[in-house]
């Protein structure tokens, strides 16, 4: 079993706009007898699952997503080596099945820069991609990007593929890592907190030997 999601920590990097993270001690193991953390963060605060309402007005929430939805086998797609801010498009994908799993992963390699400014300038999927995998059977799409739309630091409110996959009734997990040397089938969960809003953190494991 493998962890594939960034551990929650005070400070750490957060998409462009989005609230920031504080943990702080609520109360202490000698002065109250217990400890508990308080919880400052944003519900798409590190690796976390976008439910259609991210994006979509009237859209599902989190709390209304089963977990069926986010467990299953999962194909990996390879684009390492790719430029800063390049474009996956369909000829990147390889040779794909006439159908996909319900979850599709995008490996670009990005996770490494997590927590740097060059996490900002990672490749993004190009837009014909995204429908040509949602036509071909995904539902849920993964990225070890901060976004599989391109982000810009200065913030933006075009989310191409947002709109086709959220669009679609479907999921976009982001914010993986630990994708290196998994097989090209896997088998995912993800475990989102069952916020009634529109996103939330989650725990993603791959079950490998």
């Amino acid at each position: 079993m493998r962890d594939l999601s960034h551990p929650l920590r005070s400070g750490m990097q957060v998409y462009p706009g989005d609230p920031g993270v504080d943990l702080s001690p609520a109360l202490e193991l000698e002065r109250d007898g217990a400890a508990v953390t308080a919880l400052r963060l944003g519900s798409h605060t590190g690796t976390h699952v976008d439910a259609p309402a991210h994006t979509v007005a009237g859209g599902r929430t989190m709390d209304r997503v089963g977990l069926d939805e986010l467990f299953g086998d999962a194909l990996i797609l390879r684009v390492r080596g790719l430029a800063e801010r390049s474009t996956i498009g369909v000829g990147d994908l390889g040779e794909l099945p006439e159908r996909v799993p319900s979850i599709v992963i995008v490996d670009t390699g990005w996770a490494a820069h997590f927590g740097t400014e060059r996490a900002l300038r990672h490749p993004a999927l190009g837009v014909d991609a995204a429908r040509l995998l949602v036509e071909r059977g995904m539902h849920v799409l993964g990225v070890d990007t901060l976004s599989p739309d391109p982000t810009d630091a200065a913030g933006t409110t075009d989310f191409p593929v947002h709109e086709v996959v959220l669009g679609g009734d479907g999921l976009i997990v982001e914010n993986l890592t630990g994708l290196e040397g998994l097989p090209g089938r896997v088998r995912i969960g993800v475990f989102p907190l069952r916020l009634a809003g529109d996103g939330a953190p989650a725990r993603a494991v791959a079950f490998v030997d």
